[in-house]
């Protein structure tokens, strides 16, 4: 690449470092749980209102979401980056979405520098995406064409405990399950009763024993969200909520066949009467209601570009990290992202970074871990790398034409 452009994105980048520590520390500090991110959605949009970027507001219908757009020509191509930052119940930033929003706003002002000075042609866009943790916020901009109609290709970066662009990220679909039986006293008239408790905890044991001959890479997992009101009371309800995950939509439809089997029998063993609603792409289509949004999740797998990929790997090892191999991987199976479904609608990447830590990601330890000094420094490295990316896509004609090709391979 250009050293001309690398310098610029490096000191663009580098230049904001301070601001963009404190952003993170108010975001990580203030954590905020999916679709209630107000203080880091005003902090986010604020600031990069005040750096020049056209913002639009509350995109698809989502209080905390916004798209900031910056552009220096109507032709040219479009590069889009996404932040996230909302927190977890319990364990805070233990995704660490607070680096994952400053990475965001790092690549949008190093875009913004190469086109201010005219060494590229185009536009740049910043999604500000809320909900990933629970209730998918990018699949509602996909659901309104928010990322078809605005860009060419999208990226993001991921906070893991080591650096990756390959590792499996699972396909994730919602279930809800109710049962409903007849309330008794329990201890003068049990056999009055249906029990809708006994129900749900028949279905655990069925759904429990079930994972044993189900693939490895699958994953289910539930809690149990009422299970009764009083022990002297027979529950004449019981509800919980499951997740199911799977390598891609096809394996998570055959899972979510067989979970519905271990749900129907619990209800024929107990007399109860059964509802189950899936919220999700098994079937290739993903239905999120307002009413679902505050505990869904509905994602595809990541669809990693190949061309960006290895553009990505080239620019952080010219930084001096050692990415591992593709192989090595690709055997390592992680969580679920809804940058899942902006993968599948056009071209996209969505590498993990280490932060120095061997904590995983979920837990108090890697929330800590984000708010170090080390961590900024890697997220602003990563930055760096994902900017060159976009920056050397932008400015080759046969390279872009290759990451729409990588795209067109896409399976679903």
């Amino acid at each position: 690449m250009n050293p001309v452009i690398e310098n610029v994105i490096a000191n663009a980048i580098n230049e904001h470092s301070a601001e963009l520590r404190e952003l993170s520390i108010k975001i990580h500090d203030e954590p905020e749980l999916s679709f209630h991110e107000y203080k880091a959605y005003g902090w986010l949009t604020e600031y990069l209102e005040k750096k020049g970027f056209k913002i639009t507001r509350q995109v698809a219908d989502m209080e905390t979401s916004f798209v900031a757009e910056y552009s220096n020509s109507s032709s040219g191509r479009r590069v889009g980056f996404c932040s996230e930052y909302d927190a977890l119940p319990g364990v805070g930033h233990g995704c660490g979405h607070n680096l994952i929003a400053i990475s965001g706003v790092a690549c949008a002002l190093a875009m913004k520098a190469l086109l201010d000075q005219n060494l590229v042609q185009g536009s740049v866009v910043l999604f500000g995406t809320p909900a990933e943790e629970i209730g998918s916020g990018k699949v509602c901009m996909i659901n309104t064409g928010e990322f078809q109609k605005r860009v060419d290709f999208c990226m993001m970066l991921h906070p893991f405990a080591r650096d990756g662009v390959f590792t499996r990220m699972l396909a994730i679909d919602t279930l809800y399950v109710e049962y409903f039986g007849k309330a008794s006293h329990a201890g003068m008239a049990p056999w009055n009763g249906i029990n809708a408790l006994d129900a749900l905890m028949q279905a655990w044991d069925n759904v429990s024993m079930l994972r044993q001959q189900t693939l490895p890479t699958n994953r289910i997992h539930g809690i149990i969200t009422n299970g009764g009101k009083s022990p002297n009371v027979i529950p004449d309800y019981a509800s919980a909520n499951f997740y199911a995950r799977a390598l891609n939509r096809e394996q998570l439809k055959e899972l979510s066949s067989k979970l519905n089997k271990c749900f129907e029998a619990a209800a024929v063993a107990t007399g109860c009467q059964l509802k189950l609603r899936w919220v999700g792409a098994v079937d290739g289509t993903v239905d999120i209601s307002k009413e679902n949004n505050s505990s869904s999740s509905c994602c595809i797998d990541v669809f990693q570009n190949d061309t960006l990929g290895y553009q990505y790997i080239k620019y952080m090892e010219e930084e001096g990290v050692k990415m591992p191999a593709r192989e090595e991987t690709e055997k390592e199976v992680s969580g679920s992202t809804d940058m899942g479904n902006v993968s599948y609608t056009l071209p996209s990447l969505h590498p993990g970074f280490a932060i120095g830590t061997t904590a995983t990601n979920h837990t108090v330890e890697f929330s800590d871990a984000a708010r170090t000094e080390p961590a900024h420094e890697y997220t602003l490295r990563a930055a760096r790398s994902l900017s060159k990316t976009a920056a050397a896509v932008l400015l080759d004609n046969e390279l872009f034409e290759q990451v729409v090709a990588d795209f067109k391979k896409r399976s679903h």
